[in-house]
């Protein structure tokens, strides 16, 4: 692994910009709920309910965010291994968001300090590689820490696998679903069971019925995001890009295959393609389209609406007709958490992570009901409270069943270039759909990729 020359230089800017993080990666329990916490603008972060903790002489810190979701699954954590292993462990919570984690890690790296590092940082699977590829000195090899890896699914793990060491430990899951309107597809004449384990071909002909019929696509994407296509490829094994992290567009097969598919699916009005998130959630919520096919946590989402209840159900996605490896099974997001080089007992951290998100099924027993967690240590899904019934989703055990789908996902090539290349791939589908040669574009994104990888070292 090449890995980037850093420079003391900036030392001085680093602990004036975060020094009031100083206290991140001690082992007391001294910093309290109303510490401050610098952000990379400048502002101050820090309000009473900036910091949670679990009280204990043994005291890790760990940066994450998300008050619903990540921080109350901490918590939980930190709760059973005190009660069951620890009685003098606690955690400090300081809520960071992703991107100010990300920035506080370039600038840690950049000035070669990671004192202001927590002892455990939650991290998103896609951003991760670029950060250990550029500083793999600010996370402790987990490979030989007697974590169990082969309880979750090989494709989860590749994410927080660099040059064959493990560094992360899995954490929620972005397994693909297919999620339907019951109540539109009988009304047509189908079942879900019409849409499981199908082609993309047969998702055409079935969308394109159902539009003809009711005036409404099967799904919605999008514009700037290529994360449909990137699912279709994941499903396939494929990948943007080479085996050494370089990007693999011009001639890439699988990649035209998927990229054909989506034009097909916008001309036959089988996808409807909105210009933001907003209108991407609106879209689904308010009954625009059949259904939606992406990461598991989408779920959550449309149980936001009440009155959708019993009306939705879940199945596996379609496959790719053509490329080698085709699977109905795919990825799309999560996140994994990450030991610092800044940790003051990192045994306490392996033994905590271990004994907690890679060992406790009770764990993600408690998360998932409040906070819809749903795991990818595989243990979990052959849990009772997985395999219960879900009114909401036609009575379907469908945590269970994301579970299966999950260890199914293949994996695929990774790299520390991957945002910026789905950037440009984003890029070129947009051109590609209105009008631009397919060739043309794949070139083009190629070579503004091939100068992003090259600054990388890759």
């Amino acid at each position: 692994m090449k890995k980037k020359i850093l420079s003391t230089m900036l030392v001085g800017a680093m602990v004036a910009s975060m020094g009031a993080m100083a206290g991140c990666g001690s082992s007391d329990s001294s910093s309290s709920s109303s510490d401050t916490t610098t952000t990379d603008d400048g502002s101050t972060a820090a309000e009473d309910d900036s910091s949670t903790s679990v009280e204990g002489t043994e005291t890790l810190t760990v940066w994450c965010w998300d008050a619903s979701f990540n921080i109350p699954a901490m918590e939980e954590a930190a709760r059973i291994y005190k009660e069951e292993v620890n009685e003098n462990f606690g955690i400090e919570i300081i809520e960071t968001l992703s991107d100010d984690c990300e920035t506080n890690l370039t600038n840690a790296g950049e000035a070669g300090d990671f004192s202001t590092f927590p002892d455990i940082a939650l991290m998103q699977d896609n951003s991760y590689q670029k950060f250990v590829y550029k500083y793999p000195e600010a996370f402790t090899d987990l490979t030989d820490s007697g974590i169990d890896f082969s309880n979750f699914p090989s494709g989860k793990v590749s994410y927080s696998t660099v040059d064959g060491k493990n560094y992360g430990v899995p954490f929620d899951n972005g397994t693909v679903v297919g999620a339907y309107r019951i109540d539109i597809l009988e009304e047509c004449g189908y079942t879900i069971e019409d849409l499981e384990d199908i082609t993309w071909d047969e998702f055409i002909t079935i969308g394109t019925d159902i539009y003809e019929q009711t005036g409404m696509a099967m799904i919605s994407s999008q514009a700037d995001s290529p994360d449909l296509i990137l699912e279709m490829l994941q499903s396939a094994g494929a990948s943007l890009f080479n085996e050494d992290g370089t990007a693999n567009l011009v001639g890439n097969t699988a990649l035209e295959e998927c990229m054909n598919y989506y034009i097909e699916m916008k001309e036959a009005g089988v996808l409807l393609e909105v210009n933001s998130w907003d209108e991407y959630v609106a879209s689904i919520t308010n009954s625009q389209v059949v259904g939606t096919i992406n990461g598991c946590w989408i779920c959550a989402t449309i149980m936001a609406v009440e009155d959708f209840s019993g009306l939705w159900d879940i199945t596996n996605m379609p496959a790719l007709t053509e490329t080698e490896g085709a699977t109905n099974y795919s990825n799309n997001g999560g996140s994994s958490w990450y030991i610092t080089a800044n940790c003051s007992n990192v045994d306490l951290a392996i033994d905590f992570l271990s004994y907690t998100f890679a060992g406790s099924v009770e764990l993600y027993e408690n998360i998932l009901p409040s906070t819809a967690a749903i795991a990818t240590y595989i243990p979990a899904g052959e849990s009772n409270v997985y395999s219960e019934p879900q009114e909401f989703w036609n009575d379907n055990a469908i945590y269970a069943t994301i579970m299966e789908y999950a260890d199914q996902v293949p994996t695929n090539n990774v790299s520390a270039a991957y945002y910026d290349v789905r950037g440009y791939v984003g890029t070129a589908i947009q051109n590609i759909v209105m009008g631009s040669d397919m060739e043309t574009e794949l070139e083009d994104a190629q070579t503004s990729s091939d100068y992003v990888t090259e600054e990388l070292g890759l």
